[in-house]
C-alpha cells in the first residue's frame, strides 16, 4: 500500500471515535450562520483534544487517553440511501487527485527506475469517507450516538423552555417507534445544555442569568455557556484570521449539492452497496428539518455514463472553487476560537467522559451478576463443538444464521456494548477481552454477523494494545471477512474489515499478504473499490523488500482498467501512465501497444489532446504485431484525434507526423532535368540518374577526369575554390560543401518512405518543404529569407504529389521537384503532405479491398490531416584529429542545402551509329551530335577520357580528315586511295607531324579538344561531328567513360564550368594478333648505298573463334612510322597479292626496313600495300590511334623512368656511356598492321577494317600488339600460351628496395656491348681451285666493321680461334688464315672499315668462315666486350678442285 499521512494507529483511533449529536434550536443555527457554518460544522475543527484525559476502568485503575478525538454530528432521522452513497463516494474521489508538480518517488528496482506517487490522497479520502459514512448497526456500537447537545441561543424569549422542548425531541427520536435512526448507545443518552450567546448584538447579563439559572436546574457538569460572533463582520479585511474550516467543508460541497445520480451495479441489495459519506460531515438545517438526509435521492435510479461523470467532475469543482471564495468564521476572533476549544474541552472532561465511564462500571456490574449464566453458556458451546477451538473451524460447516437478531437487552450485546465503550475511549485490553468473550457467546449462537463483528475488533484491539501483548491474530480477520462475505453477504462490513487489516499488515511489512486480502475483495459489484483496492495492492508489491516490478504494472493496469469503468478517467490515465514506465522499451509490444491505446482513448475524453497524440503515435511507430484490422484500427482512432488536436489551434505550426518512417539518410537530390531518352539511332549521353545506383570507384574515376581537365584549362594546376561536380547527392558523397544548382534547372529529391503497418497509406498533396533567401552573387546583395507558405511560387516552384500510395510493410520512394526561379540560398527542411487511410484497406461490408488500389485512384475514408516531417541527416562522423577520434563529432550535411547560381549553358550529346560490339583493334565511324538546350552559348568543350586510344575527333588540320566515308571502296572509315599494281611491296612514303594530331604538345593526351565550328555553340543550336573509334585490345566487356566539359562565355563567380558524363558500353571479341621481331641485316649496304639497314619479321595470328561470323581475315597493308626507319619492301616469297587467315591460321611476313634521314621532327610513314587500295597511314584515322596508342605507351615507359631520375643525377657520366652504347641497340620503330574482316551477318557478308599496332624498341626483343601476359593467356589457350610462355622471360618476383641504395650499372651489359660492331664477311660462294697444280688454295676475303654506335669504338680482331667442338669440325672442316692474325683498329662514330683477309685451304670441302672473334671496347673502357657476330649464321663457302 501507499505511504499514508497517519499512522496506523492512528487511522484506526480517528476511525472509531465517541458519536456525539447536536440538536439545535432555529434560533442557535441562525446565529451559527453569521459565519457560514452550522454548530457542528462550527465545533469540528476543535474536536480533538489538546491534552491527555484520565478515567478509571471498572477495576478503579486509572487509565491515560491520549489525543482524544470526538466527532459532533447534527442528527439525521434517515439513513443515507446506497445510491447516493457510492455518488458521494465517486464524487471523493474524483475531486482528490495526485498535487501538481508533486515530486513522484523514485524506486529503482533491477533495470527499472520507477516515477511513482508515494502517496495516494484519493485512496486516503475515499477510505474516511467511506469508514465515516457507514450507516449505524444492530450488531454493533461504534457508530452509535453516546451524548446528544442541545444548543439554544441566549437571546431566545425563553432559552429554558426551548431546551425542554429540544430535551423531548431527542427522546422523542431516541424512544418512539417512528424512528429507527440514527442509533442510540444506551437507553439513557448524555444530555449536555448548550446556551449560545452572541457577543456582539446579545446581552451578556441575561446571558449570564440564564447560564446560573440552568446550572441550578442541569448540575455544573451538565451545561455550558459558549461566547461567539464577537467581530464585527463587516470589519476591515486587514485583520487576518486563520480558517480552520476550509480542510474540512471540502467534503462538505461534494455531499451539498441539490441532487445525486444513482448508477446501475451488478447487485441492488442494500447491504451490498459500499456506503460513502460521513454523518459527522453532513450539514443540517434547522432542528425542525432534519426528517431528510442530504443524501436522500431527489430522482429514481439511473445510470451515469462517462459524460454525466464529466459534467459532475466539473461542477464539483466549481462548487469547490466557490465554495472556498466564501469565508468561513467572519465573526469570530482568536478568542472565540479559544472560547469553542475550550468548550469541547470542558464537554468531554466534565460530561462525556464521565458518562462513558459509569456506563462501563454499569455494563461491567451487570455483565460480573450474570457471571454464572455466561459461564454455563461458555461451557455449553465448549460442549457443543466438542471442546475445540470455534474460530479455527471451517466457516462452511457454520449454520447460516446471519439473519439471527438479539433483543438490545441481552447479555452478549451488553458485552460488545462494553467492549465497543471500552474501545472508543482507547482502553484495548479491556475491549479484547470483552470482544473474545463475545465472540465466543456469539459462535455458541452461530449469530455469524455478531460473530464476525467480534472477531474483527477483537484483532484491532489485539494490534492495539500497548506493548503487544500477543501477535496480531490475523486469522480473525481472515474468518470476519470471509463470514462477511460469503455467509451475511455484507460487502461494506467485509470491505472495512480489509481495509483495517491491510492497514495493519502494511505497518507490519508484510505486504504480500496485505496484497492479497486486496485483490480477495475485487469484485464486479463495484468497480470504484476494486480499482482503488488493486491499486493498493500494486503498491503493495512494489514496496515489498524485493519489489515486483511486474506485478505492480500489472495490477496497475487492472486498476486503470476498474477506474476506467467507474467513470474515473484521471486515475485510470494515471494508473496506465505509471504501469507503462515498466512495460515501455523492454519488447511486450502487445502490452504496450494497449497501454498507450487506453491512455491515448482515456487522454482524449478528458480532452489532454496532446497527450492522446502521443500516445497514439507510439502505437504506430513501433514495430507492431498487432494484426492489420487492429492496426488500421489504431489509425483511424490516431487521425481522428490528431484532427481534433489541429482543430483546436488551426493556426498553428504543422505538426510532426510520425507515418510513414522517412529514412533520411537515404535521400537523394539530383540536379538538373531528367534524362531525354533515345530517338531511333540517336542515343543520348547516358549521364547521371536516380536510376543508377551509386559507385564509389566510378565516382572517384569522374572526379579525377574533371579535376585532369580543370588542371589543363588552368595550365596544370587546380584552383583552390575547384569543387567537383556532383549531379546526385546520397549518403555516400561528400556533402561536406554547399551543392551548387543552376536556376531554372529542376532540383529532385528522393525521399525513403517506409510503413510499418499492415495496412497502406495513402499520402495526398505530398510535396517539399524549404526555406529560400534570394542572393544576387553579383550584385552582392541580399534578400530576405522566405519561407514557403509566404512566399510567391517566382521564387521556387514546387511539384506535389496529388496521390501517394504506400502499401503495407512496403519501402517506395518519392521523388519531387522544386523549381528555382532566382538565385540564393535554399534549404530543403522536409516534406509536407496529408496523412490518411484507404478505405478498402480492410474488408468492409463484403466489399473486395483490391478494387479501390486498381484503378489508380484511392478510396480514402475521408479522415485525414495534414502534416509535415522534417529531413534531419547526420553527417560523417568526424575522425581526423586526436579530440575527434576521442569524441563523438560529426561533420556537416549539406545535400539539402543548394546554392542557386546564375544561368548556365546545357549541353546534350547524342551518339549516332554508336556501336555495342566490336572486334580487336576493329575501325567504326560514328557521329556525335552536340546540342545546347539552354539560353547561353556555350565554349571551350572539351571531351576527357581515361581511355583517349579508343576514339579520335580526326586531326586538327581538314587535309588529314578524310569528309565522307562514301568516296572510297566499301565506305571505308579510311582514307585511301587506288594503287600502281607495279608499286605492289614497295613502301610508299608520306609524312606528318605528331601535333597534328594533338601529340606531344605539351597537354594531357587525355584531355581532346572538340573541333567545334567558331569554337562557340549558341543557344538551341546543334552540330554534329564524325567520332572514329577503335575496338580495345584485349577482349571483354569494356567501360569507357567520356566527361564532356564545357564553358559559359560569361565568367560566374560560383560555377566556372558545367560537364557531361558519359559511360559506352563496348563488347570486344578476338580478332588477330601480331607478333614481331627486327634484327640487323648482315648486308652491310642496301640499293642506295647507305649502310645501315634492317630485318622485320611480322607474325600474324587469326585468334577469332568464328563466334561472332567472322569469316576470314586479310591483311591488306603494313605500314611503319618512326622518325628514322622506314619500311623499304616487302620481302615475300610467296607470290600470293593478298595474305589471307582463316580462324586460328598465322602468316609470317618479312620486311626489309632502312634508316631515313629526317631533318624535322616529323614522323615517316612507309605504307606497304597488299590490295588495291592505299589506306593513308598519315592521315585520321589510322594516324590519330597510332599516335595514342604511342602516347600511351610513352606515358607507360615515362612512368617507369622517372622513377630512376635520382639515380640517373648521381652517376650522370657513367650513365652516359652506358646510353651511347644503349642506342646501339634501340631501334623506334612502329608498325602499324591493318586488315579487313569478312563477317556473314543475317545472311548478308560485311566487311569490317581494323588496324593493330606493335611498337619495336630493341634488336632483337619480340614485341606484341598487344602485351598484357594474362591477356595473351585468355586469347590463346592453354597449349599455345605455354609455347609462347617458353619465349617470353620468366616473372621477376617483386623485391622492395630503397630507390637511394639501388645501384645504377657502372658498364654496359654484354648483350648491349655485342650490338657495338656490326661484321660482314664477303667472299665467293664457291671457289674452284686445282689442288694437283697447288697444294694450298688461298681465297681473297673482306671483312667489313661497321661502328653503330656515335661514340669511338676499340677494336681487336682475333683470327686464332678454332672451332672447339668436334661436331663443328666434322661439319666443316679446319682451314687457316694467312698473314696477321690479329688486329687492333679504331672506329669512330658510324665509321665503316673494310679489312682485307685471306683464308688458306689444303683440300676440298665446305668450309665455315665465320671464325674471326671480335672484341670491342669504347675508348675509355678498359675490359674488351666479345661482338656476337659467331653466334650469327655460318659464312659457308664450298671449295671445289678441278
Amino acid at each position: 500500500m501507499a505511504q499514508c499521512v497517519q499512522s496506523v494507529q492512528e487511522f484506526i483511533q480517528d476511525s472509531f471515535v465517541p458519536l456525539v449529536a447536536a440538536l439545535c434550536s432555529e434560533e442557535a443555527e441562525r446565529l451559527t450562520r453569521r459565519n457560514n457554518l452550522s454548530f457542528a460544522e462550527l465545533v469540528r475543527p476543535f474536536c480533538r483534544l489538546t491534552s491527555e484525559v484520565h478515567m478509571r476502568d471498572p477495576n478503579n485503575q486509572l487509565h491515560i487517553i491520549k489525543n482524544l478525538k470526538i466527532a459532533v454530528n447534527n442528527i439525521i432521522t434517515h439513513p443515507p440511501q446506497p445510491g447516493a452513497i457510492r455518488k458521494l463516494l465517486h464524487d471523493v474521489v474524483s475531486v482528490s487527485q495526485p498535487a501538481e508538480g508533486l515530486v513522484a518517488n523514485v524506486i529503482t528496482a533491477g533495470d527499472y527506475d520507477l516515477n511513482i506517487s508515494a502517496t495516494t490522497p484519493w485512496f486516503e479520502s475515499y477510505r474516511e469517507c467511506f469508514l465515516q459514512s457507514m450507516p449505524a448497526s444492530d450488531h454493533e456500537f461504534l457508530n452509535h450516538y453516546v451524548a446528544c447537545m442541545l444548543v439554544v441561543s441566549s437571546s431566545e424569549s425563553d432559552p429554558v423552555e426551548q431546551f425542554l422542548k429540544l430535551s423531548q425531541e431527542q427522546h422523542r427520536i431516541q424512544h418512539s417507534s417512528e424512528y429507527s435512526y440514527p442509533k442510540w448507545f444506551i437507553p439513557n443518552t448524555l444530555k449536555y445544555y448548550v446556551l449560545l450567546h452572541d457577543v456582539s448584538t446579545g446581552e451578556e447579563q441575561r446571558a449570564d442569568s440564564i447560564y446560573e439559572e440552568m446550572k441550578q436546574r442541569y448540575g455544573t457538569q451538565g451545561c455550558y455557556l459558549l461566547k461567539i460572533n464577537s467581530r464585527v463582520c463587516n470589519r476591515g479585511a486587514d485583520e487576518q484570521i486563520p480558517d480552520p474550516w476550509s480542510q474540512y467543508l471540502q467534503k462538505n460541497t461534494i455531499q451539498n449539492q441539490d441532487s445525486y445520480e444513482d448508477y446501475t451495479v451488478s447487485n441492488k441489495s442494500t447491504d451490498q452497496l459500499i456506503s460513502d459519506g460521513t454523518d459527522s460531515e453532513i450539514k443540517d438545517g434547522l432542528s425542525n428539518y432534519f426528517k431528510t438526509h442530504p443524501l436522500q435521492l431527489d430522482h429514481p435510479s439511473g445510470s451515469l455514463d462517462s459524460t454525466d461523470y464529466m459534467k459532475a467532475s466539473t461542477s464539483l469543482q466549481d462548487s469547490k472553487k466557490s465554495n472556498s471564495g466564501t469565508p468561513h468564521g467572519a465573526c469570530l476572533t482568536l478568542t472565540d476560537h479559544d472560547r469553542i476549544r475550550q468548550f469541547i474541552q470542558e464537554f468531554t472532561f466534565r460530561g462525556l467522559l464521565p458518562h462513558i465511564e459509569k456506563t462501563i462500571r454499569q455494563l461491567n456490574d451487570q455483565l460480573i451478576s450474570r457471571k454464572g449464566l455466561s459461564r454455563s453458556l461458555f461451557f455449553a458451546t465448549k460442549k457443543w463443538f466438542s471442546g475445540s477451538k470455534v474460530p479455527e473451524k471451517s466457516i462452511n460447516e457454520l449454520k447460516n444464521t446471519s439473519g439471527l437478531l438479539y433483543p438490545p437487552e441481552a447479555p452478549e450485546l451488553q458485552i460488545r456494548k462494553m467492549a465497543d465503550l471500552c474501545f472508543l475511549v482507547q482502553h484495548y485490553e479491556l475491549a479484547y477481552s470483552c470482544y473474545h468473550t463475545a465472540k465466543k457467546d456469539f459462535l455458541n449462537d452461530q449469530a455469524m454477523l455478531y460473530a464476525a463483528g467480534a472477531l474483527e475488533m477483537a484483532a484491532v484491539s489485539a494490534f492495539l494494545q500497548p506493548g503487544a501483548p500477543r501477535p496480531y491474530p490475523a486469522h480473525y480477520m481472515e474468518t470476519a471477512i470471509q463470514t462477511y462475505r460469503d455467509i451475511c453477504k455484507n460487502m461494506v462490513l467485509a470491505e472495512r474489515c480489509v481495509l483495517l487489516s491491510a492497514e495493519i499488515l502494511k505497518s507490519q511489512s508484510k505486504y504480500s499478504e496485505a496484497a492479497a486480502l486486496l485483490i480477495r475483495l475485487t469484485s464486479e459489484d463495484s468497480d470504484l473499490r476494486s480499482a482503488l483496492l488493486l491499486e493498493q495492492a500494486a503498491h503493495c508489491f512494489i514496496n515489498m523488500k524485493s519489489p515486483m516490478v511486474r506485478k505492480f504494472a500489472f495490477h496497475m493496469i487492472l486498476a486503470g482498467h476498474r477506474f476506467s469503468k467507474a467513470g474515473q478517467k484521471k486515475h485510470a490515465l494515471r494508473c496506465y501512465c505509471q504501469a507503462m514506465q515498466v512495460y515501455k522499451g523492454k519488447g511486450w509490444s502487445l502490452a504496450e501497444d494497449h497501454i498507450n491505446f487506453t491512455i491515448g482513448r482515456q487522454s482524449f475524453t478528458l480532452r489532454q489532446l496532446d497527450n492522446a497524440v502521443s500516445a497514439f503515435r507510439h502505437i504506430l511507430i513501433n514495430d507492431s504485431k498487432q494484426p492489420p484490422a487492429q492496426q488500421g484500427a489504431f489509425l483511424r482512432e490516431y487521425l481522428y484525434v490528431y484532427k481534433s488536436a489541429t482543430q483546436l489551434s488551426p493556426d498553428g505550426p504543422l505538426p510532426q507526423l510520425p507515418l510513414p518512417y522517412i529514412n533520411s539518410s537515404a535521400t537523394r537530390v539530383f540536379f538538373g532535368h531528367d534524362r531525354r531518352p533515345a530517338e531511333g539511332e540517336k542515343q543520348a549521353a547516358t549521364h547521371v540518374s536516380l536510376d543508377q545506383e551509386y559507385d564509389s570507384e566510378s565516382s572517384q574515376q569522374w572526379k579525377e577526369l574533371e579535376e585532369q581537365v580543370v588542371s589543363v584549362i588552368n595550365k596544370g594546376t587546380i584552383p583552390s575554390n575547384f569543387q567537383p561536380t556532383q549531379f546526385c547527392l546520397n549518403r555516400y558523397s561528400d556533402n561536406s560543401k554547399f551543392p551548387l544548382a543552376v536556376i531554372e534547372e529542376p532540383i529532385t529529391v528522393e525521399v525513403s518512405f517506409r510503413n510499418p503497418l499492415k495496412v497502406p497509406l495513402l499520402l495526398t498533396d505530398l510535396s517539399l518543404l524549404w526555406k529560400f533567401q534570394p542572393k544576387d552573387f553579383s550584385a552582392k546583395h541580399d534578400g530576405e529569407t522566405k519561407e514557403q507558405g509566404t512566399c510567391d511560387e517566382d521564387m521556387v516552384g514546387t511539384e506535389a504529389i496529388e496521390e501517394f500510395l504506400i502499401n503495407s510493410e512496403e519501402t517506395k520512394v518519392a521523388r519531387l521537384k522544386l523549381f528555382p526561379h532566382q538565385t540564393g540560398e535554399l534549404h530543403i527542411l522536409g516534406v509536407v503532405y496529408n496523412l490518411g487511410s484507404v478505405q478498402g484497406a480492410v474488408p468492409l461490408d463484403g466489399i473486395d479491398p483490391s478494387i479501390g488500389l486498381q484503378t489508380g485512384k484511392f478510396v480514402s475514408n475521408g479522415l485525414s490531416v495534414r502534416g509535415r516531417q522534417d529531413l534531419e541527416i547526420q553527417g560523417p562522423r568526424l575522425n581526423n584529429t586526436k579530440e575527434e577520434k576521442t569524441s563523438i563529432k560529426y561533420g556537416p550535411d549539406r545535400r539539402l542545402d543548394p546554392i542557386i547560381t546564375e544561368e548556365m549553358p546545357l549541353l546534350e550529346v547524342f551518339f549516332i551509329n554508336f556501336p555495342t560490339g566490336l572486334l580487336c583493334g576493329e575501325i567504326r565511324k560514328a557521329y556525335v551530335e552536340f546540342v545546347n538546350v539552354s539560353k547561353c552559348p556555350l565554349t571551350a568543350l572539351k571531351v576527357v577520357s581515361k581511355h583517349p586510344e579508343f576514339f579520335t575527333f580526326g586531326g586538327n588540320t581538314a587535309v588529314l580528315t578524310p569528309l565522307s566515308p562514301s568516296a572510297s571502296e566499301n565506305c571505308s572509315a579510311y582514307k585511301t586511295v587506288v594503287t600502281d599494281p607495279t608499286s605492289v611491296r614497295t613502301a610508299l612514303l608520306s609524312s606528318a607531324s605528331s601535333a597534328d594530331f594533338g601529340i606531344g604538345t605539351g597537354g594531357s593526351p587525355e584531355v581532346i579538344q572538340v573541333p567545334l565550328p567558331d569554337a562557340v555553340l549558341l543557344p538551341g543550336a546543334s552540330v554534329q561531328l564524325p567520332m572514329w573509334l577503335r575496338g580495345p585490345d584485349e577482349e571483354g566487356v569494356h567501360e569507357i567513360n567520356f566527361l564532356f566539359y564545357y564553358e559559359s562565355i560569361k565568367k560566374h563567380s560560383k560555377m566556372c564550368h558545367r560537364v557531361l558524363r558519359h559511360t559506352a558500353v563496348i563488347c570486344t571479341s578476338r580478332s588477330l594478333h601480331v607478333r614481331a621481331t627486327v634484327c640487323r641485316s648482315n648486308a652491310l649496304g642496301d640499293e642506295e648505298g647507305r649502310g645501315d639497314n634492317m630485318l622485320l619479321f611480322v607474325d600474324v595470328e587469326n585468334i577469332n573463334t568464328s563466334e561472332t561470323g567472322v569469316k576470314e581475315f586479310h591483311i591488306v597493308q603494313v605500314s611503319s612510322n618512326s622518325k628514322h626507319w622506314k619500311l623499304q619492301k616487302s620481302v615475300n616469297i610467296s607470290g600470293d597479292k593478298d595474305t589471307k587467315l582463316a580462324s586460328r591460321e598465322r602468316a609470317k611476313l618479312c620486311f626489309k626496313a632502312v634508316r631515313c634521314k629526317n631533318l624535322e621532327e616529323n614522323y615517316t610513314f612507309a605504307d606497304i600495300v597488299f590490295g588495291n587500295e592505299q589506306i593513308i597511314s598519315s592521315a585520321s584515322p589510322c594516324a590519330d590511334f597510332f599516335f595514342q596508342s604511342l602516347s600511351s605507351e610513352f606515358k607507360r615507359t615515362h612512368v617507369q623512368s622517372h622513377a630512376h631520375a635520382s639515380q640517373r643525377a648521381v652517376k650522370q657520366s657513367l650513365d652516359e656511356t652506358v646510353r651511347l652504347i644503349q642506342r646501339c641497340s634501340e631501334v623506334d620503330l612502329n608498325i602499324v598492321v591493318l586488315w579487313k574482316a569478312y563477317v556473314v551477318e543475317d545472311s548478308k557478308q560485311l566487311i569490317l577494317e581494323g588496324q593493330h599496332h606493335v611498337a619495336l624498341n630493341t634488336v632483337g626483343k619480340e614485341a606484341f600488339s598487344f602485351p598484357q601476359k594474362q591477356g595473351f593467356k585468355k586469347i590463346l589457350g592453354n597449349s599455345d600460351w605455354e609455347d609462347l610462355e617458353q619465349e617470353l622471360p620468366e616473372t621477376v618476383l617483386l623485391k622492395f628496395f630503397r630507390p637511394e641504395n639501388t645501384p645504377v650499372p657502372a658498364r654496359p651489359t654484354p648483350e648491349q656491348l655485342s650490338n657495338l660492331i656490326k661484321t660482314s664477311l664477303h667472299y665467293p660462294e664457291s671457289f674452284n681451285h686445282s689442288f694437283h697444280q697447288k697444294s694450298l688454295c688461298l681465297v681473297p676475303v673482306t671483312l667489313l666493321l661497321s661502328n653503330c654506335s656515335q661514340a669511338v669504338v676499340d677494336v681487336m680482331i682475333d683470327l686464332r680461334h678454332k672451332p672447339t667442338s668436334s661436331e663443328a669440325l666434322e661439319i666443316h672442316g679446319s682451314f687457316t688464315w694467312l698473314g696477321q692474325t690479329q688486329y687492333k683498329l679504331q672506329l669512330k662514330g658510324q665509321e665503316v672499315y673494310s679489312l682485307q683477309l685471306k683464308a688458306c685451304f689444303v683440300h676440298t670441302g665446305v668450309y665455315n668462315l665465320g671464325t674471326p672473334r671480335v672484341f670491342a671496347k669504347l675508348v675509355d673502357q678498359v675490359t674488351l666486350f666479345e661482338t656476337s657476330q659467331q653466334n650469327s649464321m655460318p659464312a659457308l663457302i664450298i671449295i671445289n678442285n678441278i
